[in-house]
């Protein structure tokens, strides 16, 4: 019981930093030390979508539900939990791209913000 909580919590966690690699720049604009925090989220949600990466929450969350008596799954989260509603057909490497892209532009417009907001040193008088 508890490995398959564990499992289920660890899918929650996957999910919501899923939301926070494509939206968490939005944070940064009201939060400036969330930055340190976004910035890595970023560059790894990025890598595991262009570099087709296994992100290593697959892996342990199949560990757990093994460990639950449950059977684990095949290829990554969002081919497992996201596509399926998104893409039935099934993850492409061009819709990976894609998807790696998106990640790139939203967080671009943000960070663009974000620079021309961040606020400027005072000249001396």
């Amino acid at each position: 019981m508890l490995y398959r909580l564990g499992a289920d919590g660890l899918v929650l966690f996957h999910l919501l930093f899923i939301v926070f690699v494509l939206f968490g720049g939005l944070l940064v604009l009201k939060w400036r030390g969330v930055l340190w925090w976004h910035l890595p989220a970023m560059c790894w949600g990025i890598a595991v979508e262009f570099l087709h990466l296994l992100c290593p929450l697959t892996d342990w969350e199949n560990h757990l539900r093994q460990a639950a008596g449950q059977s684990g799954y095949e290829g990554g989260f969002i081919e497992h939990y996201i596509l399926p509603v998104i893409y039935p057909a099934g993850l492409t490497p061009g819709i990976q791209l894609l998807l790696g892209a998106v990640v790139v532009v939203i967080n671009a417009v943000v960070y663009v913000q974000v620079i021309r907001h961040w606020p400027r040193s005072q000249p001396s008088r």
